[in-house]
């Protein structure tokens, strides 16, 4: 397959899904769900186990067809143009598909075979990914040896050899150490720079604030939230101000300036009040305690994060 579809230049919209469904029996999977994402940047869809984040995956990677509703990838329809949609995705899934009896150089190659490319083109292109994924010097050696995040790359690699313009990426990231992990995220940012699309499905709720520019929540086969990860922060309860204090009496004054719902703990000597955490109101709450010769010995902010978000929007 070649990945250079006709296209034409004016759309920016990579995925557009609209009213998708999905049952597999009575049971229903996605319930109508609707999704925009746009060219050159990362899509997170997350959500508990069992929530229809990987149907949504197959559905719009072409293994699967849903039961109504309609879904486009770089302007190609999913069930009138499956054939066009498989030439413009790549699918990274949760397993590695290395080949552990071959060597990295060979797995690519073999990829390229797949592709149909010319031997010329398929030797260019596995030396550039070598090159990109840092695997030039391991190239020759069984993939059997390589570390984890070695095998991650590789995968990686292997399905950037079509040129996709839009990518899958299951649970990218799931049993690296952490320095691979962040590795991994930089690859992913460098991908979004060139005008690839990710589509992000993972378990790891930093690994979405890291990288996606926007984010859906998906329940019980319905979306229950989307927007940038800041705008789903802020959908959420939860931030508070932490404030030490050197003495108890000094606690006990700090309470009565606040003058809001908090928790105190005398034996910390701390107070923790609610505050949406913006610059105004933490400028507001340290003037009215200087003002009334309160000193603060220490001071710590609290903003949810997307694991305030998913837990509370969940319930999981």
């Amino acid at each position: 397959m070649s990945s250079q579809a006709p296209q034409t230049a004016a759309v920016t919209t990579a995925i557009a899904v609209t009213g998708l469904r999905k049952s597999f029996g009575e049971h229903t999977v996605l319930d109508g769900i609707d999704l925009t994402v746009q060219q050159g940047t990362v899509f997170a869809l997350l959500g508990p186990n069992g929530a229809g984040k990987t149907t949504t995956v197959q559905i719009l990677s072409t293994l699967i067809h849903a039961d109504g509703g309609e879904a486009a990838l770089a302007g190609y329809d999913v069930n009138r143009e499956p054939a066009r949609v498989r030439e413009v995705i790549g699918v990274t899934g949760q397993y590695s598909a290395v080949d552990e009896l071959l060597t990295g150089r060979e797995n690519l190659m073999l990829m390229a075979d797949l592709y149909h490319l010319g031997r010329a083109e398929a030797k260019a292109r596995t030396g550039e990914l070598l090159g990109q994924f840092d695997l030039t010097e391991a190239a020759g050696t069984l993939a059997a040896t390589y570390s984890g995040g070695m095998k991650r790359k590789l995968d990686l690699a292997m399905t950037l050899v079509s040129d996709p313009r839009i990518i899958f990426l299951d649970e990218p990231t799931t049993g690296l150490d952490p320095r691979s992990r962040r590795t991994m995220w930089q690859i992913v940012k460098d991908l979004t720079k060139s005008g690839v699309t990710v589509f992000l499905t993972t378990q790891y709720l930093e690994e979405a604030d890291q990288l996606a520019d926007q984010i859906a929540l998906l329940d019980h086969g319905t979306l229950i939230a989307q927007g940038t990860p800041d705008q789903l922060k802020r959908m959420t309860p939860g931030g508070h101000i932490r404030l030490r204090f050197a003495g108890a009496s000094t606690l006990g004054k700090a309470q009565a300036v606040i003058a809001r719902p908090g928790k105190a703990d005398e034996e910390a000597l701390t107070l923790e009040a609610p505050t949406s955490g913006s610059v105004q109101e933490l400028r507001a709450i340290l003037t009215g305690l200087d003002d009334h010769g309160v000193d603060v010995a220490e001071l710590t902010v609290h903003t949810p994060d997307l694991d305030d978000v998913f837990l509370t929007l969940t319930g999981s």
